[in-house]
């Protein structure tokens, strides 16, 4: 392999008449800093975004269903295993709900809400949370769900409860 007259690494070992202004300038930038310092950053982004989620600690069932792109604020209202009703981490009674609701909303009924409620939460609970907002007027109420498809626990519920099922 050749070296050129301007190569930098070499201009370091010619002999020259010409001194210091006979040598080349090194026009090589070296992006191992950059790297390390952008590799530092994601891992520390990666770290810290989940611990970014607002709400109160629950098990999503889950579902088949792909996430939602949304790009306004959504107001959060999760339901717990025992049936205490929060909005984003502030417990609330089921008849302050809704009052409560449209008050974080100030008057903007089309923002969406969010419910996350536990897998093991009573379904009539979860209902009449749904219903109590959609009685007050929002028209965006998006039911919440970790995606991955069913969970482990719904399928062993399933295949205990009917027992008499052709396996297949």
């Amino acid at each position: 392999m050749a070296l050129s007259a301007n190569d930098a690494f070499a201009a370091g070992r010619r002999k020259s008449r010409r001194g210091r202004r006979g040598r080349g300038t090194l026009s090589e930038i070296n992006v191992t800093p950059m790297v390390d310092v952008m590799l530092v950053l994601l891992i520390i982004f990666m770290i810290s975004a989940p611990l970014l989620t607002v709400g109160v600690p629950i098990e999503l069932p889950k579902t088949s269903a792909g996430a939602l792109n949304d790009q306004s604020q959504p107001i959060t209202v999760s339901i717990r295993r025992d049936g205490r009703i929060y909005i984003g981490e502030e417990e609330i009674a089921f008849s302050g709900l809704s009052d409560r609701a449209i008050g974080l909303a100030e008057g903007e009924l089309a923002r969406p809400i969010y419910v996350r409620a536990d897998g093991a939460a009573q379904y009539a609970t979860v209902a009449q949370v749904m219903a109590a907002l959609s009685t007050s007027g929002f028209t965006r109420i998006n039911l919440i769900t970790d995606t991955g498809g069913p969970s482990t626990e719904a399928a062993a519920t399933e295949t205990q409860a009917d027992p008499a099922a052709p396996s297949g």
